[in-house]
């Protein structure tokens, strides 16, 4: 017994171990990534546009641009995500047919972003006419995160105990009320969760706005969803790899990752307020 209590305590100090140097390097980087950028933030830099080749002004058309796309992109992923899960979960049968979307689903979330915005090219920008514009991108980026929502909606339906669809059909409800007022509400939390995944993941994607929507410089806002936008995440590549003087804007680079590295986390809060909000309602109602 001693023995086990050991060996227990062991691997606990090794788990502990590998959690600290983990949030240890997390902080390391986010204390990097600040101390260097926090001496270029100020109010000119973020709202004003970049001048003199890039190296200074500021990056409010790329700040536009990153919630533009990402805005955009929730609109096309999030309704179709929920409405394929629902589907999924709640009306299709487990036959086959099922089957295969859900292994189609789980490779799509795996496939390379590049590929995506490839894709993205072809079909929106050249084939539908849409060129390299607002709505080319957020539909790239909404097919990128589509697969994380699917598969975070049918689970989160899924893990809702059958006794409420019965209780609910008892008292006279159709599948459809039941869906809408008892399943769908008590899922919603943890349907925010894939939201939450999908917002951080397209916020900092370049590979697929590349292709489909970014400028690389840009120092207006764009007029409509077809025009092109500069985005924070690419901004920070150009600026970094190809500007006039890298060594020039080299703090800009590092104000704009600074800046990135925020908005996600605003979104992030404001997304797990939601959920939260929700999550308690579920509990009051029910």
């Amino acid at each position: 017994m001693k023995k086990k209590q050991v060996s227990q305590n062991i691997a606990f100090w090794i788990f502990r171990l590998f959690s600290l140097m983990v949030v240890g390097i997390l902080f390391w980087i986010l204390g990097f990534i600040i101390s260097k950028g926090i001496q270029v933030i100020d109010w000119d830099f973020l709202t004003q546009a970049p001048t003199d080749g890039m190296t200074g002004g500021g990056i409010f058309p790329a700040i536009m641009g990153t919630l533009y796309l990402t805005v955009g992109s929730i609109i096309v992923a999030f309704p179709i995500g929920v409405l394929s899960g629902i589907y999924i979960n709640e009306y299709a049968t487990n036959n086959w047919f099922v089957k295969l979307i859900r292994i189609m689903t789980t490779n799509l979330s795996s496939v390379p972003s590049i590929v995506f915005g490839l894709f993205g090219m072809a079909l929106f920008v050249n084939t539908m006419g849409f060129g390299d514009s607002i709505i080319a991108g957020s539909l790239t980026l909404g097919l990128l995160t589509l697969p994380v929502v699917i598969r975070v909606t049918e689970e989160a339906l899924h893990a809702i105990d059958d006794s409420f669809r019965t209780a609910s059909y008892a008292l006279g409800a159709t599948k459809l009320q039941t869906i809408r007022k008892v399943i769908l509400p008590m899922a919603l939390p943890n349907i925010m969760t894939g939201l939450i995944l999908s917002i951080g993941r397209v916020s900092g994607e370049t590979a697929p706005i590349l292709f489909t929507a970014v400028a690389y410089f840009l120092p207006k806002l764009p007029d409509s969803i077809f025009d092109q936008v500069m985005a924070l995440p690419y901004h920070l590549y150009v600026i970094s790899t190809s500007g006039t003087d890298l060594a020039a804007s080299r703090p800009i680079a590092y104000g704009t990752a600074l800046v990135l590295i925020a908005i996600i986390l605003v979104i992030n809060i404001i997304a797990t307020l939601l959920r939260n909000y929700f999550g308690k309602k579920v509990k009051t109602n029910f």
